[in-house]
């Protein structure tokens, strides 16, 4: 009986130290992964950045365009006949 917990005890060792070592080329793998991500994560703030500067600015336009057509609005209603 002990013979047989100890070879359970022996092999459960080898197996979790098996699971517990990495591959470099998985290491390796894994480093690049990380790299393209945070990569991306800047090129999505830096486009975040650019959506909000461009929401402001068509908004501005937008209101600059209401602005004018209601001056367009009432010259043209000055010179009713």
């Amino acid at each position: 009986m002990n013979k047989i917990i100890l070879a359970a005890a022996a092999s459960s060792v080898l197996l979790l130290a098996g699971c517990a070592a990495t591959d470099t080329e998985t290491a390796s793998k894994v480093d690049a992964l990380t790299n393209k991500v945070d990569e991306l994560s800047q090129k999505v703030d830096s486009l975040s950045s650019e959506v909000q500067k461009n929401q402001a600015t068509s908004k501005s336009a937008q209101e600059e365009a209401t602005r004018a057509n209601e001056r367009i609005n009432n010259i043209a209603q000055s010179y009713t006949k």
